[in-house]
């Protein structure tokens, strides 16, 4: 029995190019990593360390979700209240500690997260996370709005041979500035 009848061949050679081969299609294989950068969700107050509001919370909750499958092995974190928090949903729902990183220090972080390759979580700030995208090789976009931006999520992936692609996504409420 013939089921590819009537189906020109070189769709089906096209398929089996990109079912065999995943990295020609552009989608992320096994052994690129992947890091997912956020600033932290929204902060309650102004001062030197506030917490997260409860739209903060409520984003923390909804980064949680859009990442659980996505299979992160490494959640980093400033030191900071909010960025911590924006953070916690994820790793208590995966059970992995957030490691923390110095923001005065980001070669430290690429490099730690290029030593260990897998799949990690980022969190920020709108003055770090496009300098770390940018660090890994990856376009940082225009500066975040201090202001209100807070729905940016940045995925690069570190390929073979120095390929890196960066995607711009956005979670939870739209920003209009």
């Amino acid at each position: 029995m013939n089921i590819v009848r009537g189906i020109p061949g070189r769709i089906i050679v096209l398929f089996l190019c990109a079912w065999i081969l995943p990295g020609a299609s552009g989608q992320t294989v096994a052994d690129d990593t992947v890091i997912y950068l956020v600033r932290h969700a929204e902060k309650a107050a102004d001062g030197t360390d506030p917490v997260l509001s409860p739209a903060g919370r409520e984003r923390a909750v909804l980064l949680a979700d859009r990442l659980a499958k996505a299979g992160i092995g490494a959640i980093h974190s400033t030191d900071y209240r909010r960025t911590r928090d924006t953070a916690a949903p994820l790793a208590r729902r995966l059970g992995l500690p957030v490691l923390l990183y110095d923001p005065e220090r980001p070669e430290d972080l690429v490099e730690t997260i290029r030593r260990a390759g897998g799949r990690h979580l980022v969190v920020g700030h709108s003055n770090t996370v496009p300098e770390l995208v940018a660090l890994l090789g990856g376009d940082g976009g225009p500066p975040i709005d201090e202001a209100g931006e807070y729905d940016r999520l940045y995925v690069v992936t570190l390929g073979d041979g120095g390929r890196v692609r960066t995607e711009l996504q956005r979670f939870g409420a739209r920003f209009n500035p």
